[in-house]
């Protein structure tokens, strides 16, 4: 399960892309260190409080917004299970691709 600082360096980067700018650009925008920015994107580091602010408003966005990463967790492998068979029941072609994907996976 990913933990809270990758969450929001995925969230980050995920806003900082959409806004299409660089990491060199929000980090001049910002005022802070390339590898600085870098590493709260890639989960190393947790931002302060003044950092976040500053991210916040290097991107755009509420500082709550930084911190709605929902879609990013990784999801709960009976869950996907439990979808991927309803979905398998409602389609048989569907269920015959994907079992001979499956089977042919296996075999390499």
């Amino acid at each position: 399960m990913r933990n809270i600082k990758t969450l929001l360096g995925l969230r980050i980067r995920e806003i900082r892309k959409s806004n299409k700018l660089t990491q060199e650009q929000l980090a001049e925008k910002i005022g802070i260190e390339i590898p600085s920015l870098s590493n709260i994107e890639n989960g190393k580091n947790y931002p302060n409080s003044e950092t976040i602010e500053k991210i916040a408003k290097g991107l755009n966005v509420q500082i709550f917004e930084l911190f709605i990463f929902e879609h990013l967790k990784e999801p709960d492998s009976k869950k996907m299970l439990k979808e991927l068979i309803s979905i398998l029941e409602k389609d048989t072609n569907l269920l015959k691709i994907v079992y001979t994907i499956t089977l042919n996976l296996k075999k390499t």
